[in-house]
């Protein structure tokens, strides 16, 4: 190799040096645009986790206060109602409760996307759980033409579980079952799958969900339009949260559902939490 070869080559050698320092600098400079867009969004995702804890805790104040006042008028404390009197404070009664719903799914958003969630387990019966349920839905059931029937969870062992998170789960469905069930059944069971998780199940005989909606309602603020949808309300986020605070249980939810036949909705649960699932969210 004569020095005019050699020249060359280094020459080459410099210029992809050169390439190569320009290339590095670079991926850097997108590393660095890169962390700071992922500050950015951190910083906006906290900001509005914030936000929606903050303003979740301010509305429940005056919710409360209209709460208690509904109340009040309704027992007739200060005097007897006309039929239209009672017909209003039960329209604030209502609407206030289901703000104070929305509020509450808010708030638990924002707990959950600020890793701020607990769970706290304790062993109970099932059957208590269904009683307890039974008896918050009565005065709803009462005013619809739709039976809610609790399957004895008979033979059925003890769980060990955060029960306020497998109640609220459960409430959900059975929420969502009634208000698209304006005529027929729903129906609550539990059963055993396998040796070591069981399986909650809503079956309601309503207007049932299109195939192609099926996959997007556990995500958030998503919402079924139908012809109830007028006196249907809601955050969007209630069927999202079910599906968080099952995945925190060690657990899932799923649905299957035939338009105009009614839908199933189910969350399948360990019979005990892990240590290491409550030591992660404790």
């Amino acid at each position: 190799m004569n020095d005019a070869e050699i020249a060359r080559l280094q020459a080459e050698n410099e210029g992809l040096r050169a390439e190569l320092d320009e290339t590095n600098q670079g991926v850097l400079a997108l590393y660095a645009e890169l962390d700071n867009q992922a500050a950015q969004l951190r910083e906006a995702s906290e900001l509005k986790s914030r936000f929606l804890s903050y303003m979740s805790h301010e509305f429940r104040t005056p919710l409360g206060s209209i709460l208690s006042i509904a109340r009040l008028l309704a027992d007739e404390m200060d005097g007897p109602l006309t039929d239209e009197q009672r017909k209003q404070v039960a329209f604030v009664s209502g609407a206030a409760r289901e703000l104070s719903d929305m509020v509450d799914d808010l708030l638990d958003l924002a707990k959950i996307e600020a890793g701020r969630i607990t769970i706290s387990p304790a062993w109970f019966e099932l059957m208590d759980l269904f009683s307890a349920l039974r008896g918050m839905f009565r005065p709803i059931v009462d005013g619809t033409d739709a039976d809610l029937v609790f399957e004895d969870p008979e033979g059925l062992p003890k769980l060990y579980t955060d029960d306020k998170k497998v109640s609220q789960i459960l409430r959900n469905f059975i929420s969502n079952a009634l208000k698209f069930t304006p005529r027929g059944e729903v129906r609550v069971s539990a059963r055993l799958e396998g040796s070591d998780r069981v399986r909650f199940t809503v079956r309601d005989t309503g207007i049932g969900i299109p195939e192609e909606l099926q996959h997007v309602l556990f995500e958030d603020f998503t919402q079924v339009d139908s012809p109830l949808q007028k006196r249907v309300r809601g955050t969007g986020l209630g069927l999202s949260l079910c599906k968080q605070f099952a995945e925190l249980l060690g657990g899932e939810v799923g649905l299957s559902s035939i338009v105009g036949k009614g839908s199933e909705f189910f969350v399948s649960l360990p019979l005990a939490i892990t240590a290491e699932d409550a030591d992660d969210h404790a």
